[in-house]
């Protein structure tokens, strides 16, 4: 009799070994999460451009001639630095300089006409009186003086005509000059050239209203920079001139550089289909900061909303759907937590209610099987990872 009972215990312990060894293999296995431990600290509102920004020059122009014609005088290369009026191009116009000279020549032959008819026209004015004195005497005849009086005042009128003459020919000598004006470049501000379109000899030709015909020269003020980047329309009442931005460019990676919003367009540009956005420009806070910047560089603009400092915040990659997060509990399985949240950006969310500081919450929300009641175990980041 004790033989059996030994014997059932052997088997009942048996059967429980096995029983354990199969609830062991088939237990569920924890899910690798990674989790962020919930901190203090600061909480930005912000919105971001939605395509890339252009760093802009204040000043910048496209110049092309007036008219078109052979270029006789570049003076200038791309990336030389000009002052304003310099001289940058000039064509052909040896015509216009004769109209110059030819005009300038009638001005001097009609100055001297108008001092011939105007000697005249004194002598025929004393003569005038002359008559008269003769005629209250009683030596000459009233249609004597009369004659010799109109005679005074036609040759005063040839006087007056040459003088108008003289004004006519200077207006020409003027009119010329500005035609000639028409054939050449100044700079209109200091700044670089940028680009030139020609070279001597080549034939010039001007853009028309309409024409999309390249420039001649493009001058660029280098000394005055600032971003331009489009917002969508959705955040534009957001937006306001005055506002803090941190500017980061592609030039400069890892870098971003204190701004202000200095314009928003008045109006909204839908350059593509169900994509309309409004242009915001922003200055840097110190333009000397980024360095040698050039014209054309790809830039971004973040425009700071409010700032909340040191509030509790969690990774706004752990929230889901509903304003849930999944926090790491002390038994070794998800917990699923609701919270109150406050301003929010891509990196982190204030957190209002329903999280304390030390707590951790997971981050790897797209894993397989990450769920409330599901047994976790803590991923470790090492080497490259935790970098």
């Amino acid at each position: 009799m004790p033989l059996l009972i030994r014997r059932l215990l052997i088997a009942l312990a048996v059967i429980a070994i096995v029983a354990a060894l199969f609830w062991w293999l088939g237990r569920p296995k924890p899910i690798a999460v990674v989790v962020k431990e919930i901190d203090r600290g600061k909480v930005e509102s912000s919105i971001a451009n939605t395509r890339a920004g252009t760093v802009e020059a204040c000043l910048r122009t496209k110049l092309s001639t007036i008219l078109g014609g052979r270029i006789e005088l570049l003076p200038v290369r791309e990336g030389d630095h000009v002052k304003k009026g310099q001289l940058l191009m000039k064509l052909w116009n040896e015509d216009q300089q004769a109209q110059s000279v030819l005009a300038a020549t009638q001005v001097t032959t009609a100055r001297q006409r108008v001092n011939e008819a105007c000697a005249q026209a004194t002598n025929a004015e004393r003569e005038a009186d002359r008559q008269t004195a003769l005629r209250e005497k009683g030596f000459v005849s009233t249609s004597r003086e009369d004659s010799a009086r109109t005679e005074a005042q036609a040759k005063r009128a040839g006087c007056e005509a040459t003088r108008a003459d003289v004004a006519q020919f200077e207006a020409r000598v003027n009119a010329a000059r500005i035609e000639q004006g028409r054939t050449a470049l100044y700079a209109p501000f200091d700044g670089v050239v940028a680009k030139i379109v020609g070279e001597v000899g080549e034939y010039s030709t001007p853009s028309p209203p309409g024409v999309p015909t390249p420039p001649a020269i493009d001058l660029i003020d280098d000394s005055c920079l600032y971003v331009s980047a489009p917002m969508d329309e959705v955040d534009a009442p957001k937006i306001r001139a005055g506002q803090p931005v941190r500017i980061s460019l592609d030039a400069l990676p890892k870098q971003s550089f204190p701004g202000t919003v200095k314009r928003i367009a008045p109006y909204v540009s839908a350059v593509e289909k169900q994509a309309r956005t409004v242009d915001v420009e922003a200055n840097f806070d110190d333009p000397k900061q980024p360095g040698k910047l050039l014209v054309g560089y790809s830039a971004d603009i973040e425009v700071i909303l409010a700032v909340r400092n040191d509030v509790v915040r969690v990774p706004t990659s752990a929230l889901l759907e509903g304003g849930r997060v999944l926090v790491a509990g002390p038994e070794g399985k998800l917990e699923e937590r609701k919270v109150k949240t406050g301003l929010a950006n891509w990196e982190y969310t204030e957190v209002l209610d329903g999280l304390t500081a030390g707590e951790r919450v997971v981050t790897s929300l797209e894993r397989a099987g990450v769920k409330a009641g599901a047994a976790y175990a803590v991923e470790e980041k090492t080497g490259a990872a935790a970098k």
